[in-house]
């Protein structure tokens, strides 16, 4: 266990100690915004590029390890939506809003630096395939879903329209977009080029997971309990808990299996309150999910690497 602590912990003292510089005002909010936009603008999506570029496409996009993975996110959106609707007993909108943070893991900003510490960075091409797909397959469900409620069902198109224009200006889709580009080209970066973005790649993530704490102290831990609850409990429990039975049933190699079901273990993503802010829908629910499930992954994704182990 001490082992499995010493992967987890410093992962989040560095969230704390941003928390903790924002809180007492040793790092103004503007200061960490703009931490922010570096990481998630410039240093994450040139991570996410180096990555892609070199990934082994076929071996990486197994379709095995993508449905034991998205399969679960699907299991999650749905059952955030139906927990809503008859536990919570809430509109329809707020029960997509709800869903889509039950959905969306923090794979990026907590996936990948847990990953490499417990397994080695050469373990993280199936993460990188995860990843790659995850925003798509998140905002597309999320957005078509809302789309479609809103206008009585007829709006499927619509949404699907309004997430391809967003994803075309997302930056680290960009990165992605970048990587398999030259992925599939063939072509070699020239060496500064390449020595140039590997610099500023190596400063994502630590950037960000201090960025990350200094961005939740915004967040306050209030509203529904129970909706907390729920999306905490499907996002923390249900998700990787899914993954777990799939990975098994489609027999997935032992690298493949850790890396979606610890992927499948993380807490709720910042996104998840964009979304809901964007939509006006369980905002408060969306808001204290992402805080109190980080804090509460400390624990939760501990005892999912010991069963990994």
């Amino acid at each position: 266990m001490l082992d499995v602590l010493a992967v987890t912990v410093p992962v989040f003292l560095i969230i704390g100690a941003g928390y903790l510089a924002v809180w007492r005002g040793l790092f103004t909010q503007g200061q960490v915004d703009g931490l922010m936009v570096f990481t998630q603008r410039f240093a994450i999506p040139c991570l996410l590029f180096l990555a892609v570029s070199t990934l082994d496409l076929k071996a990486g996009f197994d379709w095995r390890l993508l449905t034991a993975y998205y399969s679960g996110s699907m299991v999650c959106f749905l059952a955030g939506i139906l927990g809503t609707l008859y536990w919570l007993r809430r509109g329809a909108e707020d029960a997509v809003a709800v869903g889509f943070t039950a959905m969306f893991a923090n794979t990026v900003l907590l996936g990948l630096p847990i990953a490499e510490r417990a397994f080695g960075t050469a373990s993280l091409e199936p993460n990188y395939a995860i990843i790659a797909l995850h925003a798509a397959f998140c905002y597309l469900t999320g957005t078509a879903t809302m789309e479609a409620v809103r206008a009585g069902g007829t709006g499927l198109l619509g949404g699907a329209a309004k997430v391809a224009r967003s994803l075309s200006r997302n930056s680290l889709m960009l990165g992605v977009a970048a990587g398999l580009a030259v992925n599939l080209s063939g072509l070699p970066l020239p060496a500064p080029v390449n020595e140039a973005v590997t610099l500023i790649a190596r400063a994502a993530l630590p950037a960000a997971l201090f960025g990350l704490g200094g961005v939740m102290v915004q967040y306050k831990p209030e509203g529904d309990a129970r909706g907390i609850a729920l999306c905490c409990g499907i996002a923390l429990l249900l998700h990787p808990a899914w993954t777990w039975g799939m990975g098994r049933l489609l027999d997935l190699n032992e690298s493949q299996f850790r890396a979606a079901v610890l992927t499948a273990a993380m807490a709720p993503g910042v996104n998840a309150y964009l979304f809901a802010a964007l939509h006006g829908r369980a905002v408060r629910i969306s808001a204290s999910s992402v805080l109190i499930g980080t804090a509460a992954s400390v624990l939760t994704v501990s005892g999912w690497l010991l069963l990994l182990k």
